[in-house]
């Protein structure tokens, strides 16, 4: 009798136990969110950072990192499939806002972009990070030393001063579109002859830098290569670019069950700046690091995790 009393009220305990343990497996289970991405490096950089950070805050994360391009990561949080990406202001403001001229304050174009998306599509945009991928004009440091040149002011009275010194290259799309090579020229009041551009892939901008083939070319401010091959970019002293700051983006919904989201992406916000972006780009694209591995080592040496 003993022992079966005994037995009773140890399943009594275990019973209880289970009953006092559900709601709270049933909470831990119910923070789920699938995180997306775009394809290239910076992004999958990004959708790892935000997976490793989420996770360490108790949520139950699938990755779809790498989706595609910004239409099919834009469709994809529209249709569910996915709860979480990270977008450019920039590219919100002109691509899915329709708005027909940039902002170049960061806070400014951040808020527009906030504001305009969820009044007409419903989509909340959380705390952006301090770094802005936006274009740039790119040297080799050597060189731009050696020349006196810093800024895009520098760069223009080098070019009108003398013509035919500097060789430019750029990608066939800034030089068409209107926020591009054009307008660039008007603001700061120069003009490379015809004989010194050169339209190439952005990819190849790069290696042509490095080798010395050019003198002048247009990049994005966060690339890896920057790094990688010792260039600098050029201070756009009369901030003329776009600014291309990226954020989380979610649903109302999303944003309504989890506000806690926008604490932790706050905080992400005030660490991840241009410096450090460039070293993550540089770590997976020249040296090859696993994406996930560098995105939680950034977040420890951060003190995030």
């Amino acid at each position: 009798m003993r022992t079966f009393a005994k037995r009773l009220s140890i399943t009594a305990i275990l019973v209880a136990a289970a009953v006092l343990l559900a709601p709270l497996s049933g909470l831990a289970a119910d923070k789920e969110l699938t995180v997306g991405s775009k394809e290239f490096t910076e992004q999958r950089i990004l959708g790892n950072i935000m997976i490793v950070l989420l996770e360490s805050k108790g949520f139950d994360i699938s990755d779809k990192t790498g989706l595609g391009g910004t239409l099919v990561a834009r469709k994809a949080l529209e249709n569910d499939q996915i709860d979480c990406y990270m977008e450019y202001t920039g590219t919100a403001l002109l691509t899915f806002l329709d708005f027909e001229e940039p902002i170049t304050d960061p806070q400014e174009c951040y808020e527009t972009v906030k504001k305009e998306d969820l009044k007409k599509n419903g989509l909340v945009w959380l705390p952006y990070m301090s770094f802005n991928n936006t274009y740039c004009l790119l040297m080799k440091k050597d060189q731009a030393k050696k020349m006196g040149i810093e800024t895009l002011s520098d760069l223009a009275e080098a070019v009108n001063k003398d013509p035919d010194k500097i060789t430019f290259a750029l990608n066939a799309e800034f030089y068409a579109r209107k926020d591009g090579y054009r307008p660039l020229q008007k603001a700061y009041d120069f003009k490379f002859p015809r004989n010194k551009i050169m339209k190439m892939q952005s990819g190849l901008i790069y290696t042509a830098l490095k080798d010395g083939q050019i003198d002048v070319g247009l990049g994005f401010a966060t690339d890896g290569r920057i790094k990688g091959f010792d260039l600098v970019v050029l201070e756009d002293d009369k901030n003329y670019f776009p600014v291309y700051n990226p954020a989380p983006v979610v649903k109302k919904a999303t944003a309504d069950k989890y506000p806690e989201l926008s604490g932790i992406f706050e905080a992400l916000g005030e660490k991840l700046d241009t410096e450090a972006m460039t070293d993550l780009n540089y770590q997976v694209d020249i040296e090859h690091k696993d994406v996930k591995e560098a995105a939680t080592e950034f977040l420890e040496g951060a003190g995030l995790l």
